[in-house]
């Protein structure tokens, strides 16, 4: 009543050997290149989809990867700038500063008075005073009352030490003073600090004095204190008052403190000595009295 096919061993068989015997043809006569061929064809899109993702995980994985090396190497690029710009301003700095010293030598020279070249430690803040405070002292031979000088001139005046520090008033400070003279004629004056910004002030000038704009004033060598012929500062400004009788005279200073770091300190003899006592004059002994010229007239 039913029809019975072949057996599933059977169906199996004549399965495995048919796709034996198309193995063996492909392999030998690649029989089956056109049927691949095709069917790779037709599956291509749907394997490119099936990767995609996979594609686009690795296309953010490098440019993170990408981005992270070139920010590191951003970093480290800009780390070695600074660090090339530090090593250059600071040889710049040793040579300004080598260039700056040699020069203080010849200024030495040139004075020729023993010094000591001293280095700013800081400057002390205050709205009043211009000071300076060096890193040596009187342990090295520094004693209030000598001259600060640069290259430029005066710059002012040790007023406080300690074995290790020194202060200095700046030329420009309200409480220095320094017997100064004009290049040109010679005429003595003295120049006062505390006048304008920067400036130093000569005072007490009667209004017909010679002393014009543009005019230098070097130390006058007054009092001992301070060298003769140091630089000191230039006339920029001559206020004359007729009614009064006087005039006044302001001057930039020829020193420039605020653009380096080390300084002269002449070790000069601050300490004005007194004057000596004047010998005392004998007494005349008292003239005796004779008849020529001594002797009281005679009663008549």
């Amino acid at each position: 009543m039913f029809r019975r096919g072949p057996p599933a061993e059977v169906k199996l068989l004549v399965l495995a050997l048919l796709s034996l015997a198309m193995l063996v043809a492909d392999a030998q006569w690649r029989v089956f290149e056109p049927v691949r061929q095709t069917v790779s064809i037709a599956l291509y899109p749907f394997q490119r989809a099936v990767l995609l993702p996979r594609d686009l995980v690795r296309q953010v994985n490098d440019w993170t990867n990408a981005a992270t090396l070139v920010r590191t190497e951003n970093e480290a690029l800009q780390r070695q700038r600074i660090e090339l710009a530090q090593v250059s301003t600071h040889a710049a700095q040793l040579a300004a500063e080598n260039a700056q010293l040699r020069r203080l030598l010849g200024v030495s020279d040139t004075t020729q008075q023993s010094a000591v070249v001293v280095e700013v430690l800081y400057e002390p803040a205050s709205a009043f005073n211009q000071r300076l405070v060096f890193n040596k002292g009187s342990s090295s031979g520094i004693a209030p009352g000598m001259p600060v000088i640069d290259e430029g001139g005066v710059v002012g005046q040790i007023v406080r030490v300690t074995p290790m520090t020194a202060e200095a008033a700046l030329l420009t400070d309200d409480q220095v003073s320094i017997p100064v003279q004009l290049l040109r004629n010679g005429l003595r004056l003295i120049a006062f600090g505390g006048a304008a910004q920067g400036k130093v002030e000569v005072r007490y000038l009667t209004a017909d004095a010679d002393i014009r704009e543009g005019d230098t004033l070097v130390t006058s060598g007054v009092g001992g204190l301070f060298p003769a012929g140091l630089p000191v500062a230039r006339v920029d400004l001559v206020e004359r008052d007729s009614a009064s009788g006087f005039a006044r005279a302001v001057a930039e200073p020829l020193a420039h403190p605020e653009r380096y770091r080390h300084f002269l300190v002449l070790q000069v003899n601050s300490a004005i000595p007194e004057p000596s006592a004047a010998p005392a004059v004998q007494a005349d002994p008292a003239p005796t009295t004779n008849d020529a010229d001594g002797a009281s007239p005679k009663a008549d």
